[in-house]
């Protein structure tokens, strides 16, 4: 990936979308400009969980202003992600057409435990180095993610459905806080924690940090109210459970500062914090100012400096499911050749990532069981928890892996693009090649093509010594003739020219 000078992260929040640029000086990013719109993306799920017209024409007119802003910037330079509100809604295929149109680059939604990665990324970065565990966490519109820490690595993620805004609409719809409500409220939060609450107790850590707009407002709250210091501690919102179920809304206890939108949501926001008070004993809270837009810049800037996340997780799975590195490297290796002669420059550095990561994977489904293999390494890489990676890129991935042997015609259905078909030849060829699992002296090959239109040159006299590749070849016509694309077996060499073509088995 190419240095750049400037780094720019879009989060699309269940509550607010939010844009970050970050100027890049040596191995730091500092902030450089922000933009913040209040969409309340969350609130326009129905109860079909589809998202409503109005909110997604609000987030539509949101993401022209952020176009707007990250115009002029090179597409490796921006990542923009989309969290809760995206993962639920059933028409988000639909509306993040419209909405990457709007913002002129590409919107992935990533996973629960990837958000909460990023998220202590962005915190621990905001922080004094510290060799004590962290536990840090972050109240979003839709859900709230947890992770223990030590110095810039998580240790363990979590991820629970519920957030300022769900939990707001849930059990407070009219603002009104009554004790029953604020009692239903917690006792339901306490539930849902009551799943991860072992692993994340007050045993594991010794410091609780809190990131994002829902914990700076109650800590602002707290202060005004002359309850805390700028931190957010058990005995502040003991006491101020107190007054607000005295005045019964929280507007009426707003400093000055609290944006309108946030006061919206506080009532759900401070059931969910009063739970993981009582349920994971918590004495004391620190407010960063570290959070998700913040860690994507940092894990952009890993990408830039070629420390990529993703090629760590790739060598964990490699690891984790006793993968043949000598296999995956030989068709690596050829499939990189392959690529060399199809994709330009300007596709190259991508698709090249992508190859390189499906031939590593490819068969790491053969830990499960070797027949079908290439299924259980599909299904492996579409459900598994990949740090570093969205969701559009594990499904990617997991067709790439899923097409690479078998049926061809089983993967035409799929959502493969079009421009990926080529990744497809180029693995399926590789894997052929090296069906033996040996090194071999391979001649060189003319790979040429486009969509889903293939020839590849072969020596007629390398074919005649290899009858078992040859037979493997006529196969593979086949099966891309029976896709509805062509793959041509040009047979080169003196004696033969480049006409003749190999028949189909």
């Amino acid at each position: 990936m190419a240095d750049f000078p400037t780094l720019a992260a879009v989060d699309l929040g269940s509550n607010s979308f939010h844009l970050q640029v970050g100027r890049v000086v040596g191995e730091q990013v500092y902030p450089l400009d922000q933009l913040r719109e209040p969409v309340r993306l969350g609130a326009g799920l129905r109860e079909d969980k589809r998202l409503d017209e109005a909110v997604q024409e609000r987030s539509l007119e949101c993401l022209t202003r952020f176009g707007e802003r990250l115009r002029g910037l090179p597409r490796g330079a921006v990542r923009a992600v989309g969290t809760n509100a995206l993962r639920v809604a059933k028409n988000a295929s639909a509306f993040l057409k419209r909405a990457q149109h709007a913002l002129g680059v590409p919107i992935e939604v990533i996973a629960g435990r990837e958000e909460a990665r990023l998220i202590y990324l962005g915190v621990a970065h905001s922080l004094p180095m510290s060799d004590e565990r962290r536990l840090v966490f972050d109240i979003g519109g839709g859900s709230t993610e947890f992770i223990i820490g030590r110095r810039l690595k998580p240790l363990k993620l979590d991820s629970l459905y519920m957030g300022s805004v769900s939990w707001t609409l849930r059990h407070f719809p009219d603002g009104q806080l009554t004790r029953q409500a604020l009692k239903q409220a917690e006792i339901a939060a306490r539930a849902e924690l009551q799943t991860m609450a072992g692993g994340f107790a007050h045993r594991n850590w010794q410091q609780a940090v809190a990131s994002s707009g829902t914990a700076r407002a109650l800590a602002e709250v707290l202060q005004a109210q002359q309850l805390g210091d700028g931190s957010i501690t058990a005995e502040g919102m003991k006491e101020l459970r107190a007054r607000l179920l005295k005045a019964g809304r929280f507007d009426r206890m707003l400093p000055d500062g609290v944006r309108p939108d946030r006061a919206e949501v506080l009532p759900g926001g401070f059931a969910i914090m009063s739970a993981i008070v009582d349920s994971l004993d918590v004495d004391r809270i620190e407010i960063s100012n570290g959070a998700l837009r913040q860690g994507i810049l940092w894990d952009l800037l890993g990408r830039v400096h070629h420390h990529d996340m993703r090629d760590v997780t790739v060598a964990q799975f490699m690891q984790r499911h006793h993968v043949d590195r000598a296999q995956a490297r030989r068709v690596g290796a050829l499939a990189a050749r392959l690529l060399e002669q199809v994709v330009d420059a300007e596709s190259r550095e991508d698709f090249s990532q992508f190859v390189g990561w499906a031939a590593k994977l490819h068969e790491i489904g053969i830990s499960v069981a070797y027949n079908g293999y290439h299924k259980h390494s599909a299904y492996i890489l579409r459900n598994a928890d990949m740090p570093g990676f969205s969701r559009s890129e594990q499904e990617r991935l997991a067709l790439l892996v899923l097409a690479h042997r078998g049926q061809l015609r089983r993967v035409e259905t799929l959502a493969t693009a079009d421009s990926d078909w080529p990744l497809v030849a180029i693995l399926r060829l590789a894997a052929l090649f090296y069906r033996s699992r040996s090194e071999l002296d391979l001649p060189a090959l003319v790979f040429k093509g486009r969509g889903r239109r293939f020839s590849l040159g072969v020596p007629a006299d390398w074919l005649a010594d290899n009858a078992l590749t040859e037979m493997a070849l006529r196969e593979e016509i086949k099966q891309w003739r029976g896709s509805g694309g062509e793959l041509e077996i040009r047979l080169t060499g003196s004696q033969h020219g480049v006409g003749v073509l190999l028949s189909a088995a």
